[in-house]
C-alpha cells in the first residue's frame, strides 16, 4: 500500500544536529544486559558494581533465582533483554516479581554491528543500548489477559489439528472414490458426521446412509446416493476409522479449553453492570462462525471492555477476542489511534531520503490482532455497510492488497473509538460514501470549470432556466 507523503518536514540544520548528537548521554546507570539462550544466560552490569562485570548462569530455575540475587547485589534497577523464543518468559517474569523494571526489546532494535559475534558481546551491547535509552519496550496486555490470550493460541492451535485430520478424512473417502465433499460443503456438519460414524460402524448400504441427510442440505437425497457408492477397501476404512477418532479427540479437547477460558473471562473485572446496561441481541446479519466457543463469549468481551465490538460489520466474537487478547481492554499504552495502527503495522512505512519517498510499503508482521482485522476486511466484499462501501471504493482504486489494509485500519480507529469513548458503534450506511465522493467530484469538476472560465450549472437548473427564456 503506497502512500504518498504530504507532511512538511522541519529542516535540521548541521549545527542542531551536532547539537543533538551531543546531547545523547547516559540516563540508566543502574541498568543491565541479559542476552538469554536455551542453555545458557549471559549477564552484563556495569564497571566497579561487581568484581565480574559480565557473568554466565544456567537456565534452571535456581539460575534464574541467582541471577535476580546477584541483579541486586549490584544495586541494579532495569534489565533489558531480547524477546527470543519463549526463553525469556521465565526471567522475565521472576525479574518483574523481584521488583526490576524489566524491559522486553525486539531483537532487530540490539543488531550488533558486523564482525564476531558472541553472547557475551550481545549482553554487553544489549547493557550499552539501554544505559543510553535506545531501546524500547515489547508492548505485553496485562496479566489476566495475558492468560486468556495463551489460551486463545493454544484453542488456535487445538483447531489447526483438527482441521488436519479433517483434511485426511477426506483423502480416504477419495481414496474409495466417495465423492460425499461434492455434494456436502463440510463433512464434520450434521449430515455428514452421522454418514461418517455410520460408515465406520460398518453399513454400507447407499440408500441407508442417505437416510442421514439433513432437511436443510441443499443437496437431494438421490445426488447423496450416486456419492456414496464406491469402493470401501478396508485400509481406508481403517485410516478412516482412526482420524474420525482424532478429530472427536481434538473436539473434545477444545471443549475443554473452552470451559477453562470462561473461568479466565470470570476473574476479569467487569466495564459496566449487564443488568443496568444489557446485551442487545445480536442482529441476524451475524451467523455464528462453526469453531465457536460453547460459552457465551460476546456477553464475556462486552462485560470487560463495556461496549458491544460485534456490532462492527466484519467483526465476530471470535475476531474481536483475537484482537482484545493482545491489546487489552482499555488500550491505555495507545495514546492516539495513530499509535494503534502504527503497532499493528496497517500504516504506511515511509522510507523517505534527500526529501523523496523511496518507499512506503506496509511493513509485514505476524501481529495475530492485525490478521484478524484483515480477515474482518476481506468479507465486507458484498456488505452493504459504510464500512463494505468503504472497501469496494479502495479496492476499485487502489486494489484489493491495499483495500484490506485501508478497512483494517478503519476498523482499528473505530474500535479505538470505541472503547476509549465508550460508545456503541453506528452505521452510518452504505450510501454515505458515496454522497461524500459526489460531492467531493463535483466540488473538484467546478474549480476545473472556473479556472477554464466555465460556470457548472446542474440539468434540473439548466432545464428550469431554458423553459423560463421561452
Amino acid at each position: 500500500m503506497k502512500r504518498k507523503a504530504n507532511r512538511k518536514r522541519k529542516n535540521v540544520t548541521t549545527k542542531e544536529r551536532v547539537k543533538r548528537l551531543d546531547a545523547l548521554e547516559q540516563i540508566n546507570f543502574d541498568a543491565a544486559g541479559v542476552d538469554i539462550g536455551d542453555t545458557e544466560i549471559v549477564a552484563a552490569v556495569p564497571v566497579g558494581r561487581d568484581e565480574v562485570g559480565i557473568r554466565t548462569f544456567g537456565t534452571f530455575t535456581c539460575d534464574l533465582y541467582e541471577i535476580a540475587k546477584w541483579f541486586k547485589k549490584c544495586k541494579i534497577k532495569t534489565v533489558a533483554m531480547e524477546s527470543t523464543g519463549v526463553y525469556w518468559i521465565n526471567l522475565y517474569e521472576l525479574l518483574e516479581s523481584e521488583g526490576f523494571e524489566v524491559y522486553l526489546v525486539d531483537s532487530r532494535r540490539t543488531k550488533n554491528v558486523s564482525g564476531r559475534k558472541s553472547d557475551v558481546d550481545d549482553s554487553e551491547w544489549i547493557y550499552q543500548l539501554h544505559t543510553y535509552g535506545l531501546l524500547p519496550k515489547c508492548y505485553r496486555p496485562p496479566a489476566d489477559i495475558r492468560k486468556v490470550r495463551d489460551m486463545v493460541r493454544h484453542r488456535e492451535s487445538l483447531t489447526k489439528s483438527r482441521v488436519t485430520h479433517i483434511n485426511r478424512m477426506q483423502k480416504s473417502l477419495q481414496c474409495m472414490n466417495i465423492k460425499l465433499t461434492n455434494v456436502l460443503s463440510d463433512i464434520t456438519g450434521t449430515t455428514g458426521m452421522a454418514i461418517l460414524r455410520e460408515i465406520v460402524s460398518g453399513e454400507r448400504d447407499a440408500e441407508v446412509l442417505a437416510k442421514h441427510r439433513d432437511p436443510r442440505c441443499k443437496k437431494s437425497k438421490e445426488e447423496i446416493i450416486k456419492s456414496l457408492q464406491g469402493h470401501y477397501q478396508e485400509q481406508h476404512l481403517f485410516t478412516l476409522k482412526q482420524e474420525l477418532e482424532f478429530y472427536d479427540y481434538f473436539t473434545r479437547k477444545i471443549k475443554e479449553t473452552d470451559e477453562f477460558t470462561e473461568t479466565l473471562y470470570n476473574q476479569i473485572e467487569s466495564q459496566l453492570d449487564l443488568e443496568e446496561k444489557p446485551l442487545k441481541a445480536a442482529p441476524r446479519r451475524k451467523k455464528k462462525p462453526k469453531n465457536s466457543p460453547d460459552f457465551d463469549l460476546r456477553t464475556h468481551l462486552y462485560r470487560i471492555i463495556g461496549v458491544d465490538l460485534t456490532a462492527i460489520d466484519g467483526l465476530n466474537a471470535l475476531s474481536a477476542q483475537i484482537f482484545i487478547s493482545h491489546t487489552g481492554v482499555t488500550l491505555e499504552s495507545f495514546p492516539t489511534d495513530s499509535n494503534l495502527i502504527s503497532w499493528l503495522s496497517l500504516c504506511p512505512n515511509n522510507d523517505i531520503s534527500g526529501g523523496k519517498v523511496l518507499s512506503s510499503w506496509v511493513r509485514k508482521s505476524k501481529n495475530a490482532a492485525a490478521q484478524a482485522l484483515r480477515v474482518g476486511a476481506m468479507s465486507l466484499g458484498n456488505n452493504n455497510s459504510a464500512l463494505g462501501a468503504y472497501f469496494r471504493r479502495m479496492k476499485a482504486r487502489e486494489g484489493v492488497s491495499t483495500a484490506v489494509t485501508a478497512t483494517a485500519a478503519k476498523m482499528g480507529r473505530i474500535i479505538y473509538a470505541m472503547i476509549k469513548k465508550k460508545e456503541e458503534y453506528r452505521d452510518i450506511g452504505a450510501d454515505y460514501y458515496d454522497k461524500k465522493f459526489k460531492e467531493k467530484y463535483v466540488k473538484n469538476l467546478k474549480r476545473r470549470a472556473s479556472y477554464m472560465g466555465y460556470t457548472l450549472v446542474p440539468k434540473e437548473e439548466k432545464s428550469q432556466k431554458k423553459n423560463h427564456d421561452q
